[in-house]
């Protein structure tokens, strides 16, 4: 049975009061990087050596350009792991949010907006042309 109107713009509501008690996020993906330096003298150049890290960074888009950012601490990690995890809540909650409106729109009656001006109206007449 399809939900009422009553029940979706309840589920809207609640959506939308879910969405303003968000705390920080932002978009992006933390991912661990290993690899090589560039100082030939390092140890990560020795043979079977594997190099350094893994080293975890965020990675995210900025005007169409990749912007990579480096943790300073592990508190910044964890900091940044959180404000992603809120941005995906807030994508989740978004797409819930654009589903439920649709149902909305399609599920609230057609209300006669005519102005009384309009109602009033008269529609054309089609009048006949003498034919020749």
């Amino acid at each position: 049975m399809p939900d009422s109107l009553l029940d979706l713009e309840r589920r809207r509501s609640q959506v939308l009061a879910e969405i303003s008690e968000l705390g920080d996020f932002r978009p992006g993906s933390i991912s661990a990087t290993s690899g090589r330096c560039g100082t030939p003298s390092c140890h990560c150049h020795q043979p079977d050596d594997p190099g350094h890290g893994p080293n975890s960074r965020l990675t995210y888009k900025v005007d169409g350009k990749t912007v990579t950012e480096s943790f300073p601490s592990a508190a910044a990690q964890r900091k940044a792991e959180r404000e992603v995890a809120g941005f995906r809540k807030y994508q989740d909650l978004s797409r819930t949010l654009i589903e439920t409106n649709e149902k909305i729109c399609r599920a609230r009656p057609v209300e006669d907006t005519l102005t009384p001006q309009e109602k009033k109206r008269r529609k054309r007449s089609v009048r006949k042309s003498n034919g020749k």
